[in-house]
């Protein structure tokens, strides 16, 4: 059964560091990341990760939202800016 994410939780802090990102695709499979626009899984976002470890939960954080879809950031109808 998968459990889903939101962007804004804390999901990685649980994890022991250093971590390897093969270890944290093994310890958080059944994860999937709500997006604005819909849901992944965090394994396929691991799979665009280019570091092999994390060694902070915020290094692991900053990794991922760099490898997240743009559209998937933001809230459902948000603008993309104003004037």
């Amino acid at each position: 059964m998968s459990r889903e994410v939101k962007l804004n939780e804390a999901l990685l802090e649980t994890a022991t560091y250093p971590l390897s990102v093969a270890t944290a695709r093994q310890e958080f499979e059944n994860v999937r990341l709500v997006y604005a626009d819909g849901t992944e899984p965090l394994a396929a976002v691991l799979d665009r990760v280019e570091d092999e470890q994390f060694d902070s939960p915020d290094e692991a954080q900053s990794s991922i939202y760099n490898s997240i879809p743009a559209e998937g950031v933001g809230e459902p109808g948000q603008s993309g800016g104003e004037g």
